[in-house]
């Protein structure tokens, strides 16, 4: 069995979360991380057993990592990445991969001139509730699709913007939408992607027109409130909400309706699975899926088998399912959420 180095930057709550997944796996070997603030970086650096650094191109040089993983801020991706792919060492990163498409176009090209290995943290797609109505959608279970729905209605306290990147637009990119809400438009475009005969690397989004505001925070310079309605290319409609604004905040909720079915998932529960043809399994889903036990069996954290298939693939030759191409669907989503907002006009998608 091979064993990955994996050199880390960026010391915040993701690479955190990042190393309960690596503890978990018996072919990684965490030899590195680098961060701004020496004090914190030779914290994480003692708690994880790995060498600490400054400076990033210093680590990639002194460690020779196979892996950089990526747990910068939004805005941040760009530069180790780089740095990494001149190098021959591959890149997984945080989502998003970058905070507009020239940037994340810039990482998908370093990457195939130097011939290595780009992918995203994208672990939604990782839920099992998001994986049994994909497989609906993929299945043709809701006919001819009418809705498309993704809902985040969280709160986020003044303090959370105080001093921090997520307020910052060059390095959160955005606020709501892109710092929470880009995990469910990257699950919502999946899911109803899989119903849609798409070229590779197409946008199952065609078209965006959005609103977007800041409703519960003052003197914030992101948006902590946006709903967008999309028109998918097979003429789904679709919503997505997104606010850090609504005190005490919900469940992530996801909606899809079509002439033959219906399904609602509100947090870790389906409260609605109904179709025109009842199959044998469809009980047996509701029950997986309702009551306090639902969500029990998803992996612990969710990023553990997102990464696992990365290096799974960087070992086997095989494609990766969030590669760069994939990853940046839902940063052209978010970007044309933006766009439209700001210019008050629907906004096309290539």
């Amino acid at each position: 069995m091979s064993v990955h180095r994996i050199a880390i930057v960026g010391v915040g709550g993701a690479a955190g979360t990042h190393m309960r997944a690596y503890d978990q796996l018996d072919d990684v070997d965490v030899v590195a991380c680098a961060g701004r603030e020496e004090a914190r970086t030779e914290s994480f650096a003692d708690e994880h057993g790995c060498d600490p650094y400054l400076d990033v191109e210093e680590m990639l040089d002194d460690a020779d990592p196979d892996v950089l993983d990526v747990c910068t801020p939004n805005g941040a991706h760009l530069e180790p990445a780089l740095a990494a792919a001149e190098r021959g060492v591959d890149v997984f990163s945080e989502k998003p991969l970058e905070i507009t498409t020239e940037r994340v176009d810039r990482m998908i090209d370093a990457a195939d001139e130097h011939g290595i290995r780009l992918g995203c943290v994208f672990q939604r797609r990782y839920k099992p509730v998001v994986r049994t109505v994909r497989e609906a959608v993929a299945g043709g279970r809701f006919g001819s699709l009418a809705v498309a729905t993704a809902a985040v209605p969280w709160w986020r306290t003044d303090d959370y913007y105080d001093g921090t990147w997520q307020a910052d637009p060059d390095l959160g990119g955005g606020g709501a939408v892109m710092s929470q809400a880009i995990h469910s438009v990257d699950a919502l475009q999946w899911i109803v992607g899989a119903g849609l005969d798409l070229d590779p690397g197409e946008n199952p989004v065609a078209e965006v027109f959005a609103f977007a505001d800041v409703r519960g925070h003052d003197d914030l310079a992101v948006e902590d409130t946006a709903v967008a309605t999309l028109r998918f290319r097979d003429g789904t409609l679709g919503q997505v909400l997104a606010t850090t604004a609504t005190y005490p905040g919900g469940d992530i909720r996801y909606e899809l309706g079509g002439r033959d079915g219906s399904a609602e998932v509100r947090g870790e529960e389906i409260s609605t699975w109904e179709f025109r043809e009842e199959r044998d399994d469809d009980p047996a889903v509701r029950e997986r899926f309702s009551g306090p036990a639902a969500g029990d069996d998803e992996p612990n954290p969710l990023e553990l088998p997102n990464l696992r298939e990365f290096l799974d693939a960087r070992e086997n030759g095989e494609p990766f399912m969030l590669d760069g191409p994939e990853a940046r669907k839902a940063v052209a989503i978010v970007e044309a959420i933006y766009e439209s907002a700001e210019r008050g006009e629907p906004v096309t998608l290539d």
